[in-house]
């Protein structure tokens, strides 16, 4: 469910007229829903009813501060993956002590970072980082919380470039060899729980079944040995990004077959909650695109319409360094009008942006609403590695984002200067004449 609507013939996000936005603003922007998010927050949070769990938002999805804060203020942890992260996360005033820290190449200077603020846990990948978090508590005389994550070797049936819980990836200590990883050679650090994560956007419960069955004969091992007091089942609820804008409306799920209907929380509550009950642990959860996917937007405009001798080129003043899912991971992304009118005819094309590469294409033979140039599009399921992810590339500003409450909404980070853009750089003396 969103908040992304027609109110007549206008695309809204809540009550706020989006071609209001952009002609506010510009484009590319990305637009978010602050209700949107607070329903997906509190939907999770409420199907894993009965157990104590800790939801640690993996900010890597949307890293803004006003979605920080947000998070923050509906009683949300973070996940972090570097020192930048945390370094945002406090800047927002979010909890450290209820985060965990995730990641496999963690150097000493953020390790160091991490252990001053306080974090909740290191979420430990390999043994030679056990050492070196060993090594940086000791020098600050303190004991570091970890929890060591285990590879299931689950095939999560998603995109290669977003699995993580298989045996060849670079992820997680395998569940065979774990035991070794706990030798009492480290004294400086405080094993405090086991964690897992088998990939991103999974549409469906059974690889989650499959991974905690597996693993959880061993944190009851690990609680009974070591007193662990946490499990932290990862994040990986996938969102809807087909049929995303309809996907809002109550009425569109009732018409899908059961085999056709995306994962909820709901149902991912109700196979997860009987597996973990029993441990009579602390579960952690690592939701990212599932809480602020399909809360974003990215607004743009119709530069022109290229036609070619075997198809057409919608133009638009968007492009690969501003949402690069689609050249990156071939990712669709639903892209409608802002102005919706039925009795325009159709249009297909390729949906283009204007760098100098021939990846930066959004959608291929994409058939949608006749647009003309100065018109106003958007790219709906948007708001979960989209600015994140954003470049620089052919000396493109990064983009504007608003956040949206209501029929309020606000320029939560503006649109990049140029000067902002080469302000870090400098001509050296000996190329000056």
């Amino acid at each position: 469910m969103h908040h992304f609507h027609y109110a007549g013939q206008k695309l809204h996000c809540e009550s706020v007229d989006l071609a209001a936005i952009a002609q506010l603003h510009g484009t590319p922007t990305y637009v978010y829903s602050g209700l949107t998010i607070a329903d997906n927050y509190r939907r999770l949070a409420a199907s894993l009813a009965g157990l104590d769990v800790q939801i640690c938002y993996a900010m890597k999805a949307n890293s803004n501060l006003a979605v920080l804060r947000h998070f923050a203020n509906l009683g949300a942890a973070f996940d972090l993956v570097s020192g930048g992260e945390l370094r945002r996360v406090l800047a927002a005033g979010g909890d450290a002590h209820r985060s965990v820290f995730a990641g496999v190449g963690k150097s000493e200077a953020e390790i160091r970072l991490a252990l001053e603020a306080g974090v909740f846990g290191f979420h430990v990948e390999s043994e030679p980082e056990l050492a070196r978090i060993n090594h940086v508590a000791g020098q600050l005389g303190r004991k570091a919380p970890i929890a060591i994550r285990i590879n299931p070797d689950v095939d999560a049936h998603t995109h290669a470039k977003i699995t993580t819980g298989k045996s060849d990836n670079k992820f997680g200590i395998p569940l065979k060899v774990a035991a070794a990883a706990y030798a009492a050679k480290y004294p400086h650090l405080e094993l405090k729980g086991v964690q897992m994560h088998i990939g991103s956007q999974l549409t469906s419960a059974a690889p989650f079944i499959e991974a905690v069955e597996k693993v959880v004969p061993f944190v009851a091992e690990l609680k009974k040995l070591y007193g662990i007091t946490y499990f932290s089942v990862g994040g990986g609820i996938g969102i809807v990004y087909q049929d995303a804008l309809a996907s809002g409306a109550p009425a569109w799920w009732d018409a899908k077959p059961a085999a056709e209907r995306p994962l909820t929380p709901e149902a991912y509550g109700a196979a997860l909650t009987p597996l973990l009950a029993p441990l009579g642990l602390k579960i952690l959860l690592e939701p990212g695109r599932f809480l602020v996917g399909n809360a974003g937007v990215l607004l743009a405009r119709v530069e022109h319409l290229k036609r070619g001798a075997n198809k057409n080129f919608l133009v638009l003043d968007a492009a690969m360094n501003d949402l690069v899912r689609p050249a990156m991971y071939e990712a669709y992304h639903e892209i409608v009008p802002l102005l919706r009118d039925t009795t325009r005819p159709a249009l297909k094309a390729d949906i283009v942006g204007p760098i100098c590469e021939s990846g930066d294409c959004f959608a291929k033979d994409r058939t949608l609403q006749s647009v003309g140039e100065g018109e106003l599009v958007a790219f709906m399921s948007a708001g979960a590695y989209g600015y994140t992810m954003a470049s620089r590339y052919n000396t493109r500003s990064l983009p504007a984002e608003v956040l949206v409450s209501g029929s309020r909404f606000e320029l939560v980070n503006p649109r990049e200067k140029f000067e902002t853009v080469i302000a870090g750089e400098k001509i050296p003396s000996f190329l000056k004449t």
